[in-house]
């Protein structure tokens, strides 16, 4: 098996550590010389390396860290040998020259020392116990960061410590100190007035408000919004996705909803949205929530931070998911935690009373897939000259399972098969995920991709540049769903630029989305295969301008039949195509492929002539098995879902209030739960 060849990204920063290392040992070499001319060169290229580190290869700084030669190290060393070198030039007495200019130089780390010391305590005092994002927080004495060069002791010493080493660089061809004192003051002063900017920073009226202080406002602003139905979510950056999908169900609900994060990174990751959110790191902050209106919380995932909050026995607790699939994950045992566990239709009922997972039939309640309503239902065979067909693979799983993605045994198959019929354009749409785990998924979804290259290149030669419209409609999108942050900002700055959302933004980014989504399909060169990994177009707008989805067994295909259009799925789990239909119910209205694609041809026959598809009626009866009926609409049972559970909460806490009365009368004053708004 042939060794594989190291990444290009690996070899630059293998190349840009070597060169570093090799510029010190040169500039070692010509300090113990002296060598005046190599010692200009080799710091010189230390110097450009470093700032070449910080603006492209930051991966490198970590690796030096790791070795103990941090850019504090490194800048020490350079500036050693800088002062090695103009004591061994020339023969009068160097060490009294020489000898103030080393302690300014001293002095200039030691504040250096000091800086980082203050910037630590002022990042503190911006670490508030609660993140918000569309609430008013001017309370809390939110303001600006401090400049990254005060906070990041890399820049900073780069920045700052730049004039004592050009100063030390310039005083040894002509052994002049005078350049060498220049640039140690400079320095000096830079780094006096950075460590007075930042203990400003400290003074009472300066600094945000206090953890307690912080708490005290959370608690009033609860009290003041009264909250009734939340989302609930903890996850990886890549993660998001999942919550963003209900972000719009849950806007559309009666009452007031907030959303509960408890990463800090996560309040940016959550799409443009009109809902308040409040993150809350640690678990005693969360526990206030239970003294709050709060009676509801939905849970599209599950998580390790996901039992600490199912702690509150004041808010009732439902599980959503993220998407529904006839895999294992679908029917997680940790589903019975939750108070009840809400999905689509009959068919994941079936599903949890199958698995024996602990989850009681009377704790599921049906509520439909409200992200769905927008999908357009089937409207007849392709119109144009054009078959669109979305392939949609999922990733490959933590474990292990061959039939989990396609995209390994069969991608290249499918992707070559369908290329070749010159009707078809191809939509490719990889999951996030895919490679993460198989480096084989990745290597294939690589391949993949270069084919769908290839063929454009030649059907259609080179591609047009986007036109005015949809270059318009993306600079109206971007508008309205991305927040500007100065460089460098914290959480803090960014609560203050998102205390609160414009009135009617979340209406429109629907508009605006809409109209670029429009913009989008039409700009694009007809006939030409698409390669969607970006954020925009997102899934369901692929849904409606394809005539036929080829994925595998995961939610996708479930929410695919909402459109009624057909689909088919690649088989590549090593049972034969009953068993497979058997093991796999979403499968039951599908089109079974091989590893092979042979039956490629033939499908795209079918999507064509609908009197030669036999599986129009499967697909209606199992849209109707896994989705639930079209009336009412999964946004109504959604919404009624949502107010019973909400009752149910109501009447608990009324009874706990009644029981604890009657068991310590009198001793219960000022503790009761407060009365949740109807």
């Amino acid at each position: 098996m042939p060794v594989p060849l190291p990444r290009p990204p690996a070899l630059l920063k293998g190349l840009v550590a070597i060169v570093l290392a090799v510029a010190f040992a040169a500039q070692a070499v010509a300090a113990l010389l002296p060598h005046v001319p190599l010692l200009l060169a080799a710091t010189a290229v230390s110097l450009a390396t470093e700032g070449a580190l910080f603006r492209w290869q930051r991966g490198v700084l970590s690796l030096f860290a790791k070795s103990h030669a941090d850019i504090t190290v490194r800048h020490v060393l350079r500036d050693l040998l800088l002062v090695v070198a103009l004591l061994r030039l020339g023969e009068q007495d160097r060490e009294t020259v020489y000898a103030p200019l080393v302690a300014g130089l001293l002095a200039f780390y030691v504040l250096h020392c000091a800086i980082q010391a203050v910037s630590v305590l002022v990042r503190r005092t911006r670490t508030l116990p609660v993140v918000t994002r569309n609430i008013d927080a001017s309370a809390l004495r939110l303001s600006p960061a401090p400049s990254v060069l005060l906070r990041r002791p890399g820049h900073r010493l780069l920045v700052f410590g730049l004039p004592a080493t050009a100063g030390l660089l310039a005083a040894a061809p002509g052994d002049r100190p005078v350049y060498a004192a220049a640039g140690i003051a400079l320095s000096l002063t830079l780094a006096l007035t950075g460590l007075g900017a930042l203990s400003l920073r400290l003074l009472p009226g300066r600094r945000p408000a206090g953890e307690q202080e912080v708490l005290e406002w959370f608690d009033g602003w609860l009290a003041a919004y009264r909250p009734t139905v939340g989302l609930y979510f903890s996850g990886g950056a890549s993660s998001a996705y999942q919550a963003n999908m209900w972000l719009e169900p849950l806007a559309k609900l009666d009452g007031r909803p907030v959303i509960v994060l408890r990463e800090r990174f996560m309040v940016q990751k959550i799409a443009a949205t009109d809902i308040p959110i409040v993150c809350l790191p640690k678990v005693s902050t969360l526990m206030r929530l239970e003294h709050s209106t709060l009676q509801v919380l939905i849970h599209p995932s599950n998580s390790g931070k996901t039992s600490q909050v199912l702690r509150i026995p004041t808010i009732k607790h439902a599980f959503v998911n993220h998407g529904e699939s006839d895999k294992l994950s679908s029917c997680n045992p940790y589903a019975k935690a939750y108070d009840e566990v809400w999905v689509a239709g009959p068919a994941a009922r079936e599903r949890y009373a199958l698995a024996e997972v602990g989850v009681e039939d009377k704790d599921v309640v049906e509520t439909g897939r409200p992200q769905l309503d927008g999908v357009t239902p089937y409207a007849g065979p392709p119109a144009g000259a054009w078959t669109t067909v979305l392939y949609a693979p999922t990733w490959e799983g933590w474990d292990g399972n061959p039939g989990n993605t396609s995209i390994v045994e069969a991608g290249e198959n499918l992707v070559r098969a369908l290329l070749a019929d010159p009707g078809v354009r191809l939509l490719y749409k990889p999951h996030p995920l895919t490679g993460s785990v198989d480096p084989r998924a990745g290597a294939a979804d690589l391949r993949i991709r270069e084919l769908i290259r290839a063929a454009n290149r030649e059907r259609a030669g080179a591609r047009p540049p986007a036109g005015a419209e949809l270059t318009d409609r993306t600079a109206e999108l971007d508008r309205l769903t991305t927040s500007v942050f100065r460089t460098g900002a914290d959480t803090v700055e960014r609560m203050l630029v998102q205390s609160a959302p414009e009135p009617g933004r979340a209406e429109a980014v629907a508009r605006a989305t809409a109209a670029w989504e429009e913009a989008y399909w039409a700009a694009l060169p007809e006939g030409e295969h698409q390669v969607i990994t970006d954020a925009r177009p997102a899934l369901y707008p692929c849904f409606n301008v394809s005539d036929l989805l080829i994925s595998d067994v995961s939610s996708v295909i479930s929410d695919f039949l909402a459109s009624g259009k057909p689909y088919a799925v690649a088989n590549t789990s090593g049972l034969p195509e009953d068993a497979f239909r058997t093991a796999f119910p979403t499968v039951a209205a599908a089109t079974v492929l091989t590893p092979d694609a042979a039956g490629v041809p033939d499908l795209l026959e079918t999507v064509r002539h609908p009197e030669k598809d036999g599986l129009a009626e499967a697909r209606a009866a199992l849209k109707l098995r896994l989705l639930g009926p079209a009336e009412p609409s999964s946004q109504e049972r959604f919404d009624e879902a949502v107010r019973a559970l909400c009752t149910e909460a109501r009447d608990h806490r009324v009874r706990v209030a009644e029981r604890l009365a009657a068991e310590l009368p009198g001793q219960r004053t000022g503790t009761a739960v407060p009365t949740a708004p109807r």
